[in-house]
């Protein structure tokens, strides 16, 4: 399960952790999870950890979902 953070160094972008990707950044908005892409570990301290929820409407709420039904099935 991804987690999702905020941090202000970022203030315009969601960053995300997977065991599988490891750290990204997209932007805060629309659709923004097209546009990811891969970073360097953060500093922990600047992080925010967020409900995966907020995400919704930039394409990682609904990736998320998608995986869950197909796992489900």
């Amino acid at each position: 399960m991804p987690r999702l953070y905020r941090s202000a160094a970022y203030p315009c972008h969601w960053i995300v952790y997977t065991d599988e990707s490891g750290w990204q950044l997209f932007p805060a908005k629309f659709n923004g999870w097209e546009s990811r892409r891969t970073v360097e570990p953060l500093n922990s301290a600047q992080l925010f950890e967020t409900p995966l929820w907020l995400s919704f409407n930039t394409g990682l709420w609904e990736e998320v979902q998608a995986q869950a039904c197909r796992a489900a099935a």
